[in-house]
């Protein structure tokens, strides 16, 4: 029974799920194997929200481990657990919030805010407990798209601290829950990174497993205050494939590798446009710049959106389309731009190296 035991074992430690890329024995996801006569039992545990993937996900391994079976019934159960990721192992973790991650691009214009709210909704459908802070201080989108309307405030607990505005079951903060639109911000770099910290600090986060942070265009002294004062974990870089978006883009992956921070992905936006009419697919920004760039500098194309009238749409009139159309394939792209950066933190830097190393037996 033994060698049964081991025969299954090492089969499933050959398993590779799409979004992780790697083996569950890289990374030690087999956390149980028991044989019987008649029945196996196995226990995955991975580092990521999977909810959208179950069913398939336990079905590709069923089918991986069906000659290692020899006509067993398989039970299997297939665990999310995530865990915290530090970068900057000087700072201190966040009080509540297991990881952090920067929603980055080089420049505006490319989607990024459209991009951080669906990203923070596609996590919370795969089963994830999701924070939003939009720390575009001088340009808030944040509550315009999650439909709040101007004037929400949040809640002041003791007279120092922001309870999180609650939208589409997402916990959220940002500066536009704090200014008017009468009362737009002129504040000068320093005095804008300094209300960044103090939104993120003051701000009393309930158990969250991924904060997402909305940083503003560009790669100046808010984005580099955010690299050096909080815990980040990994960051994503918004893209449209035009050449020029690209090298600020860049710039933006530069900005994070000199921090020594982990860029877990890009995410080309406006990749393709679909005629509404006649389905037609036209690549009017250009086609696979995203992908080089990824291949560069040894991070991947988390997804590849559509220039879709729906994304816009739905971000303009504060119904996200993860949470709007969940059943849309644009919806589900994003969900798996999410599995694919929360699966690629999940990775630690160990996981990482151990990979490609192929050894004898």
């Amino acid at each position: 029974m033994h060698s049964a035991e081991q025969r299954i074992r090492q089969q499933l430690g050959h398993f590779i799920p799409e979004d992780l890329g790697v083996s569950l024995e890289s990374i030690g996801a087999v956390s149980n194997v028991s044989v019987s006569e008649s029945q196996v039992s196995a226990e995955v545990v991975l580092g990521y929200p999977l909810e959208g993937v179950r069913a398939s996900l336990e079905a590709a391994i069923g089918e991986h481990l069906a000659d290692a079976l020899e006509g067993r019934a398989l039970s299997l159960s297939l665990r999310s657990q995530v865990v915290p990721h530090r970068a900057q192992s000087s700072l201190p973790a966040l009080d509540q919030v297991a990881n952090v991650i920067a929603v980055a691009s080089g420049k505006g214009g490319v989607g990024k805010s459209t991009t951080a709210v669906n990203l923070a909704l596609a996590l919370q459908a795969e089963g994830a407990r999701v924070g939003l802070l939009d720390a575009d201080v001088f340009g808030p989108s944040q509550p315009l798209m999650l439909g709040k309307p101007d004037g929400t405030r949040p809640e002041v607990l003791d007279g120092k601290v922001f309870v999180p505005v609650e939208a589409y079951g997402l916990q959220t903060m940002s500066m536009g829950y704090l200014t008017t639109k009468q009362t737009p911000v002129v504040w000068r770099g320093p005095k804008a990174s300094g209300a960044l910290v103090q939104m993120m600090e003051q701000t009393r986060w309930k158990q969250l497993d991924y904060l997402l942070v909305d940083l503003p265009p560009g790669t100046g002294d808010i984005q580099l205050t955010l690299a050096q004062k909080i815990p980040v974990a990994g960051a994503v870089v918004i893209t449209t494939p035009q050449d020029i978006a690209l090298l600020d883009a860049i710039k933006g992956v530069e900005m994070f590798r000199k921090v020594d921070i982990r860029v877990l992905g890009i995410v080309e936006n406006m990749a393709v446009h679909i005629c509404s009419h006649c389905g037609h697919q036209e690549h009017v920004f250009g086609q696979g710049g995203g992908q080089r760039m990824a291949q560069d500098y040894d991070t991947e194309v988390l997804a590849a959106l559509p220039l879709s009238l729906k994304i816009r749409e739905q971000a303009d009139s504060g119904e996200p389309v993860v949470a709007a159309c969940p059943d849309s394939e644009e919806a589900g792209l994003y969900r798996q731009a999410a599995r694919r950066m929360a699966a690629r933190l999940s990775l630690t830097e160990a996981g990482k190296r151990a990979f490609p190393k192929i050894t004898q037996h």
